[in-house]
């Protein structure tokens, strides 16, 4: 059971993540989380800085859908002006929602990544529908009040993790 919440990869952001890179290991689809994998979950608009990302993953003939646990109307606000599809109300980590992405791209389970913030939710919900998982580093240091309860189980996961030697990079 603990193996579920085991990522495939940690890596301390988004941007540490090469699209040239995943487009060489046969990568074609990443499945993202948005609240505190791609901006602060309180922020509105993509920063320059990830909309140079989406450009360099387009560029290398990736698509991406966004898969999120949020409201329409959140999602929507950011996704839209990026013409990049996305999933709201995501019941993450329940696996229609992931299936529903690989069925909207049109790819395999092993053309695709799953890129989020959470234990409980992303990489959870990415490992359980057969789908490699990359944890990111949260970039805010706040979060939703639902979230911050998650964040506190994920505590006692990590721990566990540690302890029985099966994750090794820092926190």
């Amino acid at each position: 059971m603990l193996r579920q919440f085991l990522p495939g990869e940690y890596v301390k952001s988004i941007y540490h993540i090469s699209p040239r890179q995943l487009s060489d290991r046969g990568i074609k689809g990443i499945i993202t989380d948005l609240d505190n994998t791609l901006v602060e979950w309180d922020r509105e608009e993509a920063t320059p800085q990830l909309i140079e990302w989406f450009k360099e993953v387009k560029d290398s003939g990736i698509q991406i859908t966004i898969v999120s646990n949020n409201n329409e109307k959140r999602v929507k606000d950011f996704s839209d002006p990026l013409q990049i599809p996305f999933i709201h109300k995501a019941r993450k980590p329940l696996m229609n929602a992931f299936k529903k992405a690989l069925k909207t791209m049109n790819l395999q389970k092993s053309e695709v990544v799953v890129i989020g913030d959470q234990l409980l939710t992303d990489v959870l919900g990415g490992n359980r529908t057969g789908l490699h998982t990359i944890l990111v580093v949260p970039v805010a240091q706040t979060d939703g009040f639902f979230t911050r309860i998650n964040r506190r189980i994920e505590r006692r996961i990590m721990n566990t993790l540690k302890r029985k030697g099966m994750i090794q990079w820092e926190e």
